[in-house]
């Protein structure tokens, strides 16, 4: 078991920056992929960026350029720098981790509110 706890969310203005983090604690040894994904209201939770052991970033077309994902393995700390941000980027922001190399993500956090006002 993975346990997540996410930090950093709140409202900020359109244009803005803010940077999301994300403590892993368990067992952490078997993480090899770390992610975020986001949840607006009335949509579909959706795949914002993943970061893959040894450096291989995945992003959604609509956060490139904007967004950018960093882990750091020896604090077990996963981030999320958003820049730019615009209204359409509220929601909930949702860390995750699996223990394959890909971004489905087999355990999460409780989420952390993003709201970007206009």
């Amino acid at each position: 078991q993975v346990q997540l706890v996410e930090s950093g969310g709140g409202l900020v203005q359109a244009g803005g920056s803010l940077r999301l983090s994300c403590a892993a604690s368990g067992s952490i040894f078997s993480i090899n992929t770390m992610g975020w994904y986001r949840q607006a209201p009335g949509k579909q939770r959706e795949l914002v960026a993943c970061i893959i052991s040894g450096g291989f970033t995945n992003y959604a077309d609509s956060v490139k350029g904007r967004f950018t994902i960093s882990r750091d393995n020896a604090k077990n700390m996963v981030y999320l720098h958003l820049n730019s941000l615009k209204p359409e980027d509220t929601a909930v922001y949702y860390c995750n981790v699996d223990p394959l190399r890909n971004c489905l993500g087999k355990y999460w956090g409780q989420g952390t509110q993003v709201t970007v006002s206009s």
